[in-house]
């Protein structure tokens, strides 16, 4: 009988399957009760944060949420002020680039997505490189990757995406996973932004590394 080899790359159906139960697990714990709760006397009831935060957010700022992709299996998810943006449910992302644009001021129902627009960037950045350069001042930007991004991500969309507060994006690499949150005309550097490196030492799935999962209350335009 053969003997199997421990450090042979799994196929990709086991990765996929992998992948989901990952994702679904993680998701476990805001998603899913405790086996044993009707077991227990009905406590206090939980406050609703917007987009399922963990903390609220003061008044004078926006509650978001972003979710990049997990490998090239699991979509990613953008929430603003308690509104999915994008989602696997609503079709409208894709691998690569993920975007949805919101006006940075609280108008009439709560805050509107101007845009949301998924760019495969594996192949060019013509069109992304269009798309942020017409990004009017005041506007709130949040980014998602689903799995590669940054293949052929050239020096001109670089500087865009650091104009719009961005630290890392000079840093992103093939597979790398990103969420950011800026604004065009903001003044120095956002403060929301996470990226974790493809390292086939440290990634969580073969050939992909953990997904990122950032929340948090973005200050509202400021005249």
């Amino acid at each position: 009988m053969p003997s199997l080899d421990p450090h042979a790359p799994l196929p990709p159906g086991v990765i996929r399957l992998l992948v989901l139960l990952a994702t679904l697990l993680g998701s476990c714990p805001r998603a899913c009760a405790s086996p044993h709760s009707s077991l227990l006397p009905p406590g206090p009831p939980q406050p609703h944060h917007k987009c399922e935060n963990k903390r609220g957010c003061p008044t004078d700022h926006f509650a978001f949420r972003i979710i990049s992709g997990a490998a090239n299996v699991v979509g990613p998810s953008i929430c603003f002020e308690d509104r999915i943006l994008m989602s696997t449910v609503k079709n409208n992302i894709g691998r690569g680039l993920n975007i949805a644009l919101v006006n940075g001021e609280l108008g009439p129902g709560g805050p509107k997505a101007s845009c949301t627009a998924n760019f495969r960037t594996a192949s060019t950045t013509v069109h992304l490189e269009t798309f942020l350069q017409e990004i009017k001042d005041g506007t709130i930007m949040l980014a998602a990757t689903y799995d590669d991004a940054a293949t052929k991500m050239n020096n001109k969309v670089q500087a865009l995406f650091s104009a719009l507060g961005s630290r890392h994006v000079n840093q992103l690499g093939f597979r790398d996973n990103w969420v950011f949150l800026g604004a065009k005309g903001m003044k120095g550097k956002s403060p929301f932004e996470e990226h974790i490196k493809n390292d086939q030492k440290t990634n969580k799935y073969d050939g992909w590394p953990e997904l990122l999962d950032m929340e948090g209350c973005a200050p509202r335009k400021q005249d």
